[in-house]
């Protein structure tokens, strides 16, 4: 299965300029979607999910360093500003209210591909990392594990297990692979029953009853799969 298109919004008033974005982004298969003021990307932005804005400071009816700060209200998406040179102090604030980027006009279409791509790969990395599915939040960068408001704490060994699950979740991921994934080189030393005694530990600590396991289950002959999705 091939991966879902990232979702890229223009917010820029230059018709032409905007045009131009959406043509070279959809030759590196971005799906996009235009703006030219504040009031059309509230609209595009209440109806629709977005992996990475474009966003000019001067729109005709407002400023975008204000628009960024409603958007952080209520997502992290990635934020590259579009500036003019004699505009530094705003790209400072920008950044400092949640802009991730800045370019200025006039510029490189492929420089700004190439911030794009990498802001892009960047926050599909921090998502990787940082997981939340019901009641849990799973951040293996801070290495912080939350199940509501009570910090669970997990050994090396369950959290290598555990993000290996979520990983492939809603697939089996057989024992055979488990064990070469989560133990390494050292599998052939390690006792036959380890994979099913980490198990055993994760469902204790996730489960509300481990031995009516809903998130961690067995398929048996096969190995464990991570069953909410």
């Amino acid at each position: 299965m091939t991966d879902k298109p990232s979702k890229i919004l223009i917010v820029e008033d230059d018709r032409a300029l905007n045009q131009g974005l959406v043509l070279s982004l959809k030759n590196d298969s971005y799906t996009t979607l235009s703006a030219f003021s504040i009031k059309e990307a509230r609209e595009k932005l209440t109806d629709n999910t977005f992996d990475l804005i474009v966003l000019d400071v001067n729109l005709p009816d407002g400023n975008g360093l204000e628009l960024c700060q409603e958007i952080r209200r209520r997502s992290a998406v990635p934020i590259i500003f579009l500036t003019a040179n004699d505009m530094e102090m705003d790209v400072v604030i920008g950044l400092e209210n949640g802009g991730d980027d800045y370019i200025t006009k006039p510029f490189s279409l492929a420089i700004l591909r190439a911030r794009i791509a990498a802001l892009l790969r960047r926050s599909q990395k921090e998502r990787q990392n940082r997981i939340k599915i019901d009641a849990f939040t799973f951040d293996f960068d801070q290495m912080v594990f939350l199940k509501g408001e009570d910090e669970l704490t997990l050994s090396k060994t369950e959290q290598k297990l555990l993000k290996l699950l979520l990983a492939n979740r809603g697939t089996t991921v057989t024992r055979d692979l488990l064990l070469e994934k989560v133990w390494g080189d050292s599998m052939d030393f390690v006792d036959e029953n380890a994979l099913s005694v980490t198990i055993r530990r994760l469902r204790s600590k996730l489960e509300d009853n481990s031995s009516k396991p809903v998130y961690i289950q067995t398929v048996y002959g096969l190995g464990y799969t991570w069953a909410v999705t």
